[in-house]
Parts: structure tokens; C-alpha cells; sequence
């Protein structure tokens, strides 16, 4: 009866508790996992503008201080401010949600002489309104966790901006592959990180502003909330814009604006429709082609994991983890069938 080696008894025995330590770490720290990739994301993005200012003569603790208050001021700030208005808007909306649905069943009602079949029989408003209390919400919740994330993100990002050198030869040192699969995780890594972080935010900001544009030409109630829904939408594949020209259109139907409504359902679906197109040709073909099963996978499972910046973490999650298996079989699955 063969036996197993000891060296590999030792070897399985040291694998496993790895594999122990690294679930009760993640376990930990999945809360704050955000602060995380948006390090990382932040790193990729500003590396290059941090080596060309110590190259000017700038002082490291200077330019990553500088390089820091930038990214705070021009993208955590911004997207503070869109959270806060969602979750007031999201509040609002489910206080008020038992009130919209009873209206909308009132209009069903009224749809149902032409139809001849009860619509509104197994709408119950009050279920309906629970769920909605107990979802929606979720965009916005977390805060304490956001400002520990915060905290994690910023204190990784300057370390990674002042010990580049230093921090990339550690990693290196710990990552058991060969050279030139470590090289192609750094460059498609770039790339991965930078079309998911800049690539498709681009794309979806320009949308809603197409759309903004279409809804100050016909005076929407509250437009910039709009531009927030459409541009949030316009991130999700096979979904797109429609998350808000849709509703959109139907709130100017239901205030009588009946060719305002109409001329933002031919807007939305054609111009900023056209612009999509435009836009992913100049700017997502520039970065990296990402495949729009990777985004909607990513938003299903970036958004309950991370919130409302799931939308740009849970792609770029997933697209790393892809990496992570191409260079697992480049660097495992050489095999040699002999027939």
C-alpha cells in the first residue's frame, strides 16, 4: 500500500491553513473590502501623475498628499453628495410608497374596463411597500462601515503612492508565479482596473447628461435626480438608460405632458442611444473591451457586497477574478495528452 510522502502531508497541512487563515481574514474584512479595490483602483489611476511630480522635484509625502485631496475633492466627494440624495429620495419614496402604489392600482382600475380581466386583484400595496422599506434602503446603508472603508482606502493609497517600489517587489516576493505571468497580471490588471473605473463612469456620466439635456428641454420635475437615476442605469447592460427615461415618461403621462412624454421615450431611446454607441467606440475601445455579461454579473453581485459603489467595484471584482483563472491556466494547465 503506498504511503504519502511526509514532505507532501507537510505540504497539504501548510496549504490548508492558508487557505484557514485567508477565509477568517476575508471573513473580516469582506465590510471593508470597498476601501480595499478602491485603493488599489485610486493607485492605478494616479501612479503615473505621482511619478511624473517627483520627477519634477516634488517631495513623495508632498505629491501623495497633493494626488490625495484631488481624488477626495473631485471623485469621494461627488459621490457622497449623489448618495445622500438617493437615500433622501429613496426615503421619501418609500414613506410614500402605499400612497403611489394605491394610485397606480386606481389607474389599473380604470384600464381594466378595456381589458376585461382584474390587473389589480393580487397587488397588495402594503407587501409591496415592505419590500420596498427593506431594499431600496440597502443603497445607502452602511455608514459606519463607508467611513472605516474610507479611512482603510486612503491610508493604503498613500503608502502604495510614497513605498511604490518598495510595496511592488513585496508582493512580488509573496506571489507564487512565474515573471511573465506576474508582468501580464500588471498590464491587464491596468487595463482591467482603468476601463472599469474610468471606461464605463465616462460613459454612463456623458449619457445622463445627454439625457439631462432632453430633460431640461421639456421641463421634468427635479432633472438632476433624473440625470442621477439615468446615468446609475446607464452602468447596468440590457437595463441602460431605459432606469430612468422610462419612468420618466411615464410621470409626464400621468400630469397630462403627453408629447413631452413622447418626445422623451424617441430621446431616450434614440439619441442617447446613438451616444452609447459613440461613446463606447472612443472610449471603452481606447481602455479595455469589457464584456457586458462581466458588468451585469458584476452590478449583481458588487451591489448587495459594496452599495452603491458596487456598480463600479463588482465588474472590476469580477473581471480580476477572470484574470486570476487565465493566469491560473497559463501558469498550471500545460498538460501533454499522449493518444
Amino acid at each position: 500500500m503506498n504511503r504519502l510522502k511526509p514532505s507532501l502531508v507537510r505540504q497539504l497541512f501548510v496549504l490548508l491553513l492558508i487557505l484557514f487563515l485567508l477565509v477568517l481574514i476575508f471573513k473580516e474584512i469582506v465590510p471593508y473590502l470597498s476601501g480595499v479595490l478602491g485603493a488599489i483602483t485610486l493607485h492605478v489611476i494616479l501612479r503615473k501623475s505621482m511619478g511624473k511630480l517627483v520627477n519634477r522635484g516634488w517631495k513623495p509625502v508632498v505629491a501623495a498628499s497633493f494626488l490625495i485631496f484631488l481624488s477626495f475633492v473631485g471623485i469621494l466627494v461627488p459621490i457622497s453628495l449623489t448618495v445622500i440624495m438617493l437615500t433622501s429620495k429613496i426615503g421619501k419614496a418609500v414613506a410614500n410608497s402605499e400612497k403611489v402604489l394605491q394610485a397606480v392600482k386606481n389607474q389599473i382600475n380604470e384600464a381594466e374596463t378595456y381589458v376585461g380581466y382584474d390587473l389589480s386583484k393580487g397587488i397588495d400595496s402594503a407587501r409591496v411597500a415592505n419590500w420596498l422599506s427593506n431594499n431600496l434602503q440597502s443603497l445607502g446603508a452602511g455608514t459606519f462601515n463607508a467611513f472605516i472603508a474610507i479611512g482603510i482606502m486612503y491610508f493604503m493609497l498613500y503608502y502604495m503612492l510614497i513605498h511604490r517600489d518598495e510595496l511592488k517587489k513585496l508582493v512580488i516576493s509573496y506571489i507564487p508565479l512565474g515573471e511573465d505571468n506576474l508582468r501580464t497580471i500588471g498590464v491587464e490588471g491596468d487595463e482591467l482596473v482603468r476601463s472599469n473605473a474610468l471606461g464605463i463612469p465616462l460613459v454612463a456620466f456623458f449619457q445622463g447628461i445627454v439625457a439631462l439635456i432632453g430633460y431640461l428641454i421639456v421641463s421634468v420635475p427635479d432633472p438632476l435626480f433624473w440625470f442621477v437615476i439615468t446615468a446609475i442605469g446607464a452602468m447596468i447592460p440590457f437595463i441602460g438608460t431605459a432606469v430612468g427615461v422610462v419612468p420618466v415618461a411615464i410621470l409626464l403621462f400621468s400630469q397630462g405632458m403627453d408629447w413631452q412624454a413622447i418626445f422623451i421615450l424617441i430621446y431616450g431611446f434614440v439619441i442617447v442611444g446613438i451616444t452609447d454607441n459613440i461613446l463606447r467606440l472612443y472610449i471603452l475601445n481606447r481602455l479595455a473591451s469589457v464584456h457586458p455579461l462581466i458588468t451585469l454579473f458584476g452590478v449583481v453581485v458588487g451591489v448587495p457586497l459594496f452599495g452603491f459603489i458596487g456598480l463600479i467595484f463588482g465588474p472590476l471584482l469580477i473581471s480580476l477574478f477572470l484574470l486570476i483563472l487565465k493566469i491560473y491556466k497559463h501558469e498550471y494547465g500545460k498538460t501533454e495528452d499522449k493518444i
